[in-house]
């Protein structure tokens, strides 16, 4: 293998500047760390909010943004005992995604799933992990459950969408407008709801309520999901687009014994992200070689137009995940 550069590059950001690429030392694997060469990167919410100042990243992670890989491993930090050089695989990252080479925790990368090439890899790991974390466990989703997904034609609506489908659920999801409600459909939605068109709360209900929701609005949603909620429901919450701070009626967490939660994802430990990675390859990754889950791949960015990837996603226009190229 070709001797490894001293520098490489990556996207830098400066309060009110737009992002730009700088030559800064390469990343290198610490213990129980790989290096990746990056073939694609995914762009994430959270790398806006870090942007803004709001997120700042784990103790010991890179300062630049990019939570989630598909790329090659080039080097072996000291106590790496499941990889080798050359192995393909898609990581979930504490950051520094944007760029030609990141290290990785060795727990939290994850073989390439079969059929799956590394550009629609890279747009596996934070959705996938995340979906499972808090649908199949904290949520304990159930077949023949109902289930309920906000933002169905985002990168974690499309995948919880096919993960809950493939498990046996009857599944439910919003999104604005008709176009995006119709990819939902096309996914597996057995109700893909247009939420500029109609009330979800009122189309929910009117269908007997769900047992799982998965939430990253927050906002006003909030009180609308407790009561679409069924006896014994249960409401996560990844984000608050809409804001955290909600006047909440709580009388119906009695009365339906109701479980309100949520969690995060990035401030994990190192243990328990590998964890997660082992139960998505042995439950999530026989559903993709079968093709009942498949990432969307909204479209592709050069590294260094990641700005205008950048503003698109803070459009929301876009239905499926945003990628980066690096050296794919």
């Amino acid at each position: 293998m070709t001797a490894l550069p001293d520098k490489m590059r990556a996207i830098v950001a400066s309060p009110g500047a737009p992002l730009r690429v700088e030559q800064i030392d390469r990343a290198v694997a610490g213990p129980g760390q790989v290096l990746i060469k990056i073939a694609y990167a995914g762009i994430n919410r959270p790398d806006l909010i870090q942007r803004m100042g709001a997120y700042p990243p784990p103790k010991g992670a890179p300062e630049t943004m990019g939570l989630e890989c598909s790329g090659e491993i080039v080097a072996l930090g000291p106590d790496v005992s499941h990889w080798k050089l050359g192995d393909k695989v898609c990581a979930l990252l504490p950051g520094g995604g944007y760029a030609d080479f990141a290290w990785a925790d060795e727990g939290s990368c994850m073989a390439v799933p079969e059929g799956i090439s590394l550009l629609e890899a890279a747009a596996l790991p934070e959705t996938v992990l995340t979906v499972w974390a808090n649908v199949f466990e904290r949520a304990a989703l159930q077949p023949g459950e109902a289930f309920l997904v906000h933002g169905g034609a985002s990168g974690i609506g499309t995948t919880a969408i096919q993960m809950a489908k493939a498990h046996g659920a009857k599944v439910f999801a919003t999104a604005g407008g008709a176009e995006k409600a119709a990819l939902c459909a096309k996914l597996g939605a057995d109700v893909a709801i247009d939420y500029r068109a109609q009330s979800f709360a009122d189309v929910v209900k009117a269908d007997g309520g769900v047992d799982v929701i998965l939430d990253m609005v927050g906002g006003a949603y909030v009180q609308q999901n407790l009561d679409c909620l069924k006896l014994d429901g249960r409401c996560v919450q990844i984000a608050f687009l809409q804001g955290p701070q909600v006047d909440l009626n709580l009388m119906a967490l009695m009365l339906k014994r109701l479980t309100l939660t949520g969690s995060t994802l990035r401030a994990r430990p190192v243990a328990e992200k590998a964890r997660l990675a082992r139960a998505v390859e042995a439950h999530v990754w026989p559903w993709v070689a079968k093709g009942l889950v498949r990432p969307v791949v909204d479209s592709v960015f050069d590294l260094e137009d990641a700005e205008v990837a950048q503003a698109k996603m803070q459009a929301n226009s876009h239905a499926g995940k945003i990628l980066l190229k690096v050296s794919g």
